[in-house]
């Protein structure tokens, strides 16, 4: 048989082995106990799928430590050592602490489910638990750093002077993360206010889409062409916004003409009837046709329709505009929207209005109104008779001669 001192290498070794094989076996253990669990309850999936690495990572750091501990020779490091495992395990305490209740707030959310017709209460729970999800891992994360800042014995030699101004330091870290600290909890009015929820639909700065993520500091909004709209939280609780399924997804929506007075209402009726009887995306509560307005030369008519949320309403009033527009190009045509001119040719000489005479005329003034100012206006606006050289030397000189 070997014999060697309990703190010497060879020691070391086999208790490092020994310690890693004991954490194989415990792992292997609670894997088998918690998928026999979660197969009598009926867990759908792998449970153990996200905690399996911390819980790893844990087992094997407590149980090498515990090797370490009675079999390290060097005691000059044995302090430094160990004060490394701490730091090394609180780390992976809480990263499993996370991990577990990620899990717990994943399977509460997972009995909510949003791919139903009704699902307005499953919506507010699953953004209300995803919220706290991450505020869960924040406080973990902050605890967990706490911790392992104070092992360290500088952190706790200052711990009273940092206590003592803690006034000061708060209001400067207040004003200096301001808008960062506005759009937390602006994220968690959103949470617990419903305002919005995961999956509502919303029209956000004249764009349609549906809130895809709400997280601590912004909103992520997945518009209908695809792209993503992120804005902070602080965007919700100051902004008006249109939210279309604040209590229910059903929705009522418009389909308007503007045609010639010759439509016939009655047999519009008569066509939406028809439409709507062969359209699956109409739901049946509301169908109303409407002569709203009838001013000028047009006749403005109304159609309104519901169907159960905001993308059908939208299939639902194209499909009632496609098929009217049809109709009307082949029923009648003569109600399709006319530009009318009325021209009328009357002479000058048998209409009164049309005659110029100095009762009808322009009020008299230097150049208008009587026969003296219609010479005026001729002599400046007339003809200049053109005068050749000669002539203008003739006459010009009975002028000299009569100024001398």
């Amino acid at each position: 048989m070997f014999s060697f001192p309990l703190r010497s290498w060879p020691a070391l070794a086999i208790a490092v082995v020994a310690a890693l094989v004991l954490s194989f076996i415990v792992v292997a253990v609670v894997a088998l106990i918690v998928r026999g669990v979660a197969r009598r309850r009926h867990w759908g999936g792998d449970p153990f799928r996200h905690i399996r690495v911390p819980f790893r990572v844990l087992v094997i750091v407590a149980l090498v430590w515990t090797a370490f501990a009675p079999t390290w020779p060097l005691a000059a490091w044995l302090k430094r050592l160990d004060h490394v495992f701490l730091v090394v395990t609180i780390a992976a305490g809480a990263w499993l602490l996370g991990a577990l209740l990620g899990v717990a707030i994943g399977r509460a959310m997972g009995r909510y489910r949003i791919d139903v017709v009704d699902n307005r209460v499953a919506r507010r729970v699953r953004t209300q638990l995803a919220i706290l999800r991450r505020l869960v891992y924040v406080i973990v994360f902050a605890v967990a750093l706490g911790a392992i800042l104070l092992t360290f014995p500088g952190v706790q030699a200052v711990g009273t002077s940092v206590l003592a101004s803690a006034g000061v330091i708060s209001v400067v870290a207040g004003l200096a993360a301001q808008s960062t600290l506005a759009n937390v909890f602006a994220g968690i009015q959103l949470a617990f206010s419903d305002a919005i929820r995961i999956d509502d639909v919303v029209v956000v700065d004249q764009q349609w889409g549906r809130i895809e993520e709400i997280t601590l500091s912004y909103v992520v909004v997945h518009i209908w062409d695809d792209r993503r709209l992120v804005l902070p939280s602080t965007y919700f609780t100051q902004n008006p916004f249109e939210n279309w399924t604040r209590t229910s997804s059903e929705l009522l929506g418009a389909v308007e003409f503007d045609l010639d007075w010759r439509v016939s209402p009655s047999r519009m009726r008569d066509e939406l009837d028809a439409i709507l009887e062969d359209a699956t995306l109409w739901d049946g509560r509301v169908k109303v046709l409407q002569v709203t307005d009838a001013i000028g030369g047009q006749v403005h008519v109304r159609v309104l329709v519901t169907a159960k949320d905001a993308p059908t309403l939208f299939d639902l009033r194209c499909y009632v505009r496609e098929r009217f527009v049809e109709w009307l190009q082949r029923e009648t045509p003569e109600a399709l929207p006319v530009q009318r001119v009325e021209v009328e040719n009357v002479p000058a000489a048998k209409h009164p209005s049309r005659r110029r005479t100095a009762s009808t005329a322009t009020p008299e003034g230097l150049f208008s109104g009587s026969s003296e100012g219609e010479e005026r206006a001729h002599a400046f606006t007339g003809t200049v008779p053109v005068v050749d050289a000669p002539e203008r030397a003739q006459n010009v000189e009975p002028e000299a001669e009569q100024r001398q």
